[in-house]
């Protein structure tokens, strides 16, 4: 994920009292707030930091194949096998994210307000 990136919750700080509450030993009501905390990352950060990820995934390949063309020592043509697998992949899911998110678009402007 983008930076590890996992949302933060506060579940006691979204609890909100109303004429519902129980009054049974000061147990909280079960109504809650807010779902995502203020300081997790906006959906464009985090869409434009998978793109450089997968930026960074696609040119990995070429730049050991350099390293190799150029003579290093260094670099094993298995590293450049693997990285190319991984830049497969990487496009590979690139490719599926985008169709899930231009299908959720597409039901998004279906929806009639």
């Amino acid at each position: 994920m983008y930076n590890n990136f996992y949302p933060h919750y506060d579940l006691a700080g979204r609890i909100q009292h109303t004429k519902l509450d129980t009054g049974i030993n000061d147990m909280p009501s079960a109504r809650i707030g807010r779902i995502e905390d203020q300081t997790s990352p906006d959906f464009k950060t985090v869409m434009s930091g998978l793109v450089e990820d997968l930026n960074t995934q696609l040119n990995a390949p070429d730049n050991l194949l350099k390293d190799i063309m150029s003579g290093s020592k260094n670099v094993d043509i298995h590293d450049v096998m693997t990285a190319m697998a991984k830049s497969e992949i990487s496009v590979n899911v690139a490719t599926q994210i985008t169709g899930k998110v231009i299908q959720a678009y597409d039901k998004i402007m279906q929806i009639q307000v």
